[in-house]
């Protein structure tokens, strides 16, 4: 069987995507404060977009593990949620295309997957292609968000956190497809302008996931004084907040040791009293003989 046989391809929309940037998220995998599935479902619904391909789910999915909903009405079934695992084309603000490929990760053939997708991006001369997800991580909520960036060789990146030398985890289809990519050498050439914009509008999002508490510099760039007066100033009411929270914390928890103190001597008179009543009921049972 051919890799095309995965999928099907709609030829009306592929004109003008060559080195068109193909985006990856799928679900099913890690993704801490859903940052990958708000980020998707946001680019699907800022920007208008059409189908470009449709993966096979009926090979791809196991719906035992992941049964799609249906809905039942008025004594008959009235409809069926088919799970899709679709590449998409968009276009940014500037008129640029790029693409996105999402849907539920797939529980099967793997690397049947990776060559449809590898087969697909070549018809269509697209690349770089560029997945990202949620990493869950013990740091307080308050703190900078963090972007850690890697790249199947040097270069494509410049991301300054550093990373383990080495580390062996659970695998994904997005990363699998990240490294055979990389195997078979980098398809299409990056386009900096491009992967700027779509970089700034993974930060904007990502700042409304954890209720924009960044500052949105990106719409404000000509404007420096203003948004530094205002990143003060959010900074300042975000200090005031917590320090509020602390002093709700400690009324809470002042009140919570009231509370156990006034069951620790409720409990502790009510074992008197009951160590009482046991301690006169041998004499009541002597007297009755």
């Amino acid at each position: 069987m051919q890799p095309e046989d995965l999928y099907q391809l709609d030829a009306e929309e592929t004109s003008d995507l060559d080195g068109a940037a193909l985006l990856v998220y799928m679900e099913g995998f890690m993704d801490a404060g859903a940052a990958g599935r708000l980020l998707t479902e946001h680019l699907l619904d800022a920007f208008e977009h059409t189908t470009v391909a449709r993966f096979d789910t009926d090979r791809l999915l196991d719906y035992r593990s992941r049964r799609p909903l249906m809905t039942f009405d008025e004594g008959k079934w009235e409809s069926y949620d088919a799970p899709e695992l679709n590449v998409y084309r968009l276009a940014d603000a500037a008129g640029k295309p790029f693409l996105l490929l999402t849907g539920p990760e797939p529980d099967h053939e793997w690397e049947a997957f990776a060559a449809a997708t590898r087969s697909l991006v070549e018809r269509l001369g697209a690349g770089p292609m560029i997945t990202y997800f949620g990493v869950p991580m013990g740091i307080p909520h308050t703190r900078p968000l963090g972007m850690i960036t890697h790249s199947s060789r040097p270069g494509l990146v410049a991301s300054k956190v550093p990373l383990p030398s080495k580390l062996q985890v659970p695998g994904s289809a997005s990363s699998l497809l990240e490294f055979r990519f990389g195997q078979a050498g980098d398809i299409g050439r990056p386009r900096v302008p491009h992967t700027h914009r779509l970089k700034s509008s993974v930060l904007l999002r990502i700042s409304e996931i954890h209720r924009r508490r960044e500052q949105q510099t990106v719409p404000k760039i000509g404007q420096p004084g203003r948004a530094r007066r205002e990143l003060v100033q959010r900074h300042q009411f975000l200090r005031a907040r917590i320090i509020q929270r602390f002093q709700q914390y400690a009324i809470h928890d002042a009140e919570d040791r009231g509370v156990s103190a006034d069951a620790n001597r409720n409990g502790q008179q009510s074992n008197r009293r009951e160590h009482g009543i046991t301690a006169q009921h041998p004499q009541a049972v002597a007297h009755i003989g």
